[in-house]
């Protein structure tokens, strides 16, 4: 295992709760703090009242000993609306822009979703367009953009073929990939494989488990070969050091802070 792996906590945990969690983002960087975390991937639902000040964010991380490792966003237009496009890629630019404060940190752009009628060669098509674009945001302010596929409802990045499809429409030099394990397991025969295949498009790992049946576990309950992903992953050329543990299950639901810290110190049992 490589000794500069970090590892950081993303904020999906309380944001899953919905309308449940009516805490701050001090509340989270408090909770991933204790938790043992140096670092944190925040979304733009979680982000708070540091929305529009990078600064005073900034002034908050270092306050806990927390490192942005990314920010990651979406969009109700599951980038495959071709009309959306216009407001999506000032989405994109006003978050990358956000990201260029804290030196290192990437944007991570969720995953592409099926949310009209049409073909799907359309939606792919829309898609990576989008990233592309985004893609090419980055570049000019020297933020690195990543996409991050997913298994939830109508996702458009389900299985390795929807996989093999996005990832030829994008520009690798300007897109890289946020591989989930979770979200991997739940949709590909081969987690290990895809990972293998495209692991030159590696910039960070979102870690998360599954049981047999995918449905959400904690780290280490479930199916996942941590170990070996982790090989793998400190083996990819372009990957900077982070693992980003993103816990969804009826655990966290019930007490997302010790949740996060018992996964923290799971990790601690992989030399991490």
């Amino acid at each position: 295992m490589r000794k500069d792996i970090k590892v950081g906590c993303q904020t999906f945990t309380w944001e899953m709760l919905g309308n449940a969690w009516t805490g701050t983002a001090d509340d989270l960087l408090s909770a991933i703090s204790a938790g043992g975390y140096s670092g944190i991937e925040i979304t733009d639902t979680m982000i708070g009242r540091y929305a529009a000040d990078p600064h005073a964010f900034a002034n908050a991380l270092r306050d806990r000993g927390l490192t942005l490792v990314s920010f990651a966003f979406g969009s109700k237009s599951g980038f495959t609306v071709a009309d959306a496009m216009r407001d999506d890629l000032a989405t994109a630019k006003r978050w990358i822009d956000y990201a260029a404060h804290f030196p290192g940190a990437l944007v991570s752009i969720g995953s592409a979703t099926v949310v009209s009628e049409g073909p799907r060669d359309e939606k792919f098509a829309i898609a990576g367009e989008f990233y592309n674009r985004a893609g090419e945001l980055g570049k000019v302010a020297d933020v690195e953009v990543a996409v991050h596929p997913s298994s939830h409802h109508n996702t458009l990045l389900f299985d390795r073929a929807d996989y093999d499809r996005i990832f030829a429409l994008l520009d690798p030099s300007l897109v890289g990939w946020v591989p989930d394990t979770g979200h991997i397991l739940r949709g590909h025969a081969d987690m290990l494989d895809t990972m293998r295949t495209y692991q030159d498009r590696i910039r960070y790992l979102h870690l998360k488990d599954v049981d047999a049946q995918g449905r959400w576990a904690m780290l280490g309950k479930g199916v996942l070969d941590t170990p070996a992903v982790i090989e793998l992953v400190s083996a990819a050329p372009h990957f900077n050091g982070w693992l980003v543990l993103e816990e969804e299950s009826e655990t966290a639901a019930a007490d997302p802070a010790a949740a996060v810290k018992a996964n923290r110190q799971t990790m601690r049992g992989y030399g991490a």
